[in-house]
C-alpha cells in the first residue's frame, strides 16, 4: 500500500514549529550552565576583638605573619597615633625615657628599674566604658574580684595636677607570685579619657611607684 505523501507546505510548517523549540532548549541549556558557574556567597564579618583594657573599644585584629604576601604584611613597627587636640603632657623623672606608642597605645615609658615592669599611656574618646568598668577589668587581669561603687570609692586616691584630678588605683594580686598595677584615670576637657598604667611584678612596681606618681602629678594640657 503506498505511503501517503506529505505536502511540501506541511513539511515546511512542521520545520518552522520545531525551530523555536530547539532555540528555547539551547537557551535553557546556556542559562543552566551559566547559573552553575556564577554563585553568590555571603561571608560573615570577622568578629572584632575587644580591647583587653577598655570595654566597648574594639581592637582591630591583625593577620598572622606569613598569612599574606610579604609585600602586603603590615610593618613591624606601627607608627604611634597622632596626638589628639588638647593632649596631655608630662615630665619624666631622671632615668626615665619615653618610647613611641603604636596601635591604641599613645606612649610607653621605660623605667630605670630591673625586673618585669611596664608603664603605658592610652587615650580613648569619650568615657571609654566608665571608670568602674575599667577598674574591674584591670582587677580581673590580676585575678582580683570586681568592686562595686562603694568599693571603688574606697580604693581611689586622688592626685592633683594642672590637667585636673587624676584618680589613682593600686592593686596587688594574691598568691605566691604577685603582680601589681598602679593606674591613673583622668578625663580631659575635650572629652577624651586617659589611662596611665604601671604594671609588672610587685617588687619592681613598688620601686617605680613613687616616681610614677610624680609623673601623674606633672600632667598638664598641651
Amino acid at each position: 500500500m503506498p505511503k501517503p505523501s506529505i505536502s511540501p507546505h506541511r513539511s515546511h510548517l512542521t520545520r518552522f514549529k520545531t525551530l523555536p523549540l530547539i532555540g528555547l532548549g539551547c537557551l535553557s541549556l546556556a542559562l543552566g550552565c551559566r547559573s552553575d558557574q556564577v554563585a553568590h556567597y555571603r561571608v560573615p564579618k570577622e568578629a572584632q576583638a575587644t580591647h583587653p583594657d577598655h570595654p566597648g573599644q574594639a581592637e582591630e585584629a591583625m593577620p598572622m605573619p606569613g598569612s599574606m604576601p610579604a609585600s602586603q604584611e603590615p610593618a613591624a613597627n606601627v607608627p604611634p597615633p597622632p596626638a589628639p587636640k588638647g593632649a596631655l603632657k608630662w615630665s619624666l623623672p631622671k632615668g626615665w625615657s619615653e618610647l613611641p606608642g603604636g596601635g591604641m597605645r599613645f606612649a610607653t615609658f621605660k623605667a630605670p628599674f630591673a625586673g618585669k615592669l611596664e608603664a603605658t599611656v592610652v587615650v580613648l574618646p569619650g568615657p571609654a566604658g566608665g571608670e568602674l568598668a575599667n577598674v574591674n577589668r584591670w582587677r580581673g587581669q590580676i585575678a582580683l574580684p570586681a568592686l562595686d561603687e562603694a568599693g571603688l570609692a574606697k580604693a581611689r586616691t586622688v592626685v592633683k595636677s594642672k590637667a585636673g584630678s587624676v584618680n589613682v588605683y593600686d592593686f596587688t594580686s594574691e598568691g605566691q607570685t604577685k603582680s601589681r598595677m598602679v593606674a591613673g584615670y583622668i578625663s580631659t576637657p575635650d572629652g577624651n579619657t586617659w589611662f596611665l598604667k604601671l604594671t609588672g611584678d610587685a617588687d619592681p612596681v613598688a620601686k617605680a611607684k613613687p616616681e610614677f606618681m610624680t609623673i601623674l602629678g606633672s600632667l598638664h594640657l598641651d
